[in-house]
């Protein structure tokens, strides 16, 4: 069942981001951030960690779950470091998930040989 509520939600997030993509003016980068943004405001609001209790992989994996991880990052680096926490909370908290994502993203483009679109 789990994988079931995963799929669904995810598939719903990627769904609405689908239509706001096919209905407005945003461009993606917009879109991205706001995914972003969305995940840690539903996290100020203590609403992301019964949302991805519920949904699991389905809240975890899209943007929404990446803004979560910055937030809680920053907050507990605030929490332990205080102010400088600021500046290096979400980076550490997230480093393996960017990482991961420079080093596959150029390993793509040296099997796919991308070209510029114009």
């Amino acid at each position: 069942m789990d994988y079931l509520i995963s799929f669904v939600i995810g598939g719903a997030i990627c769904a609405v981001v689908q239509v706001i993509m096919d209905h407005t003016k945003l461009l993606p980068g917009r879109i991205m951030v706001g995914l972003v943004c969305t995940g840690a405001i539903l996290s100020i609001l203590g609403l992301y960690e019964r949302f991805a209790d519920w949904a699991k992989a389905g809240a975890t994996v899209p943007l929404i779950g990446f803004g979560h991880l910055l937030f809680e990052g920053v907050r507990k680096a605030v929490d332990t470091k205080g102010f400088i926490g600021l500046f290096y909370g979400g980076l550490e908290r997230t480093a393996v998930g960017i990482a991961a994502a420079l080093i596959l993203g150029y390993l793509a483009s040296l099997v796919f040989k991308p070209k510029l679109k114009g």
